[in-house]
């Protein structure tokens, strides 16, 4: 009896250090996932507050010093200085951030199932901070030049508004259609984006300013104190993305892909649901249900 007493003591104490392994390790895994999402995290919100400043920074100061001296930087000049200041942003974030640079974006993004929602609050707060930093440092640099490259309709706050969204619909699209589909193009990602704000701003530039952008508009109308109808550029960029996303979404093709066509697409394709820094398909998962 005593010899099975402790045979019996033996085995459950066995079990409870089993137990008790299962749940260091449990404990353990769960911290160095949670560890590896913050330090993913970090990375591209550090990336994107870069650059959505490097974004205002150019397109606003290039709209300011025009509207200042027309001769110094043209209308053109400034459209096309706002997509190549994308395109680039692209190649140099989009394999860590996507590159966003917008919260419209980002939100439409969410929306449609493309980005996780546990991160749009991040991104949105480093865009807007972004925004802001570059506004107030051309406050600074091109002072006494007081109207830093806001943007105001140039005539009623409805055209705007409709400029507004067709011109972000056309920017979203094409978005939606290199970074979410596998059968678009995603080397040419960067250029198709940045010609895209680049061409509808030429046309929306002297109806509506061309923003695009609620980041864009905030941070220049924040430096020069100019908030006339600021709730176009909030409102049009919402709805122009949204139905952009949407629209692409209903006419793609939905075939599955191969997992080893998905695996050899380039870091120019803006990959918004995978994470470049994880290891394994296992580890996205839960790094976005944390």
């Amino acid at each position: 009896m005593a010899s099975s007493a402790t045979a019996n003591s033996s085995n459950e104490f066995h079990d409870v250090v089993v137990i008790a392994a299962k749940n260091s390790f449990s404990t353990s895994q769960n911290k160095n996932f949670k560890q590896l999402f913050l330090l993913s995290l970090a990375r591209k919100v550090i990336a994107e507050l870069i650059a959505t400043f490097l974004l205002v920074f150019v397109t606003c100061g290039s709209a300011a010093l025009s509207k200042s001296n027309p001769g110094m930087v043209s209308q053109l000049g400034q459209s096309v200085a706002g997509g190549l200041i994308v395109t680039v942003m692209i190649y140099a974030v989009g394999h860590i951030s996507g590159a966003h640079m917008n919260p419209a974006v980002t939100l439409a993004f969410a929306v449609s199932r493309h980005f996780p929602w546990i991160q749009v609050p991040f991104y949105m707060a480093a865009q807007i901070s972004g925004s802001m930093a570059a506004s107030f440092v051309l406050h600074e640099l091109l002072h006494p030049i007081t109207n830093l490259g806001t943007t105001t309709p140039s005539e009623t706050a409805v055209k705007a508004l409709i400029m507004e969204i067709v011109v972000t619909f056309c920017m979203m699209f094409v978005t939606s259609a290199v970074a979410t589909d596998t059968k678009a193009v995603g080397e040419l990602a960067g250029l198709a984006v940045g010609s895209s704000v680049c061409i509808t701003s030429i046309l929306a530039g002297p109806v509506s300013g061309g923003s695009m952008n609620p980041a864009r508009t905030l941070g220049p109308a924040v430096a020069s104190r100019k908030y006339n109808s600021l709730w176009v550029y909030f409102v049009g960029p919402v709805l122009g993305t949204l139905s952009g996303a949407w629209s692409y979404s209903f006419i793609r093709m939905n075939e599955k892909q191969p997992q080893t066509t998905a695996n050899k697409l380039s870091s120019f394709k803006l990959r918004r649901t995978q994470s470049q820094e994880m290891a394994s398909p296992t580890s996205n998962n839960a790094y976005e249900s944390i």
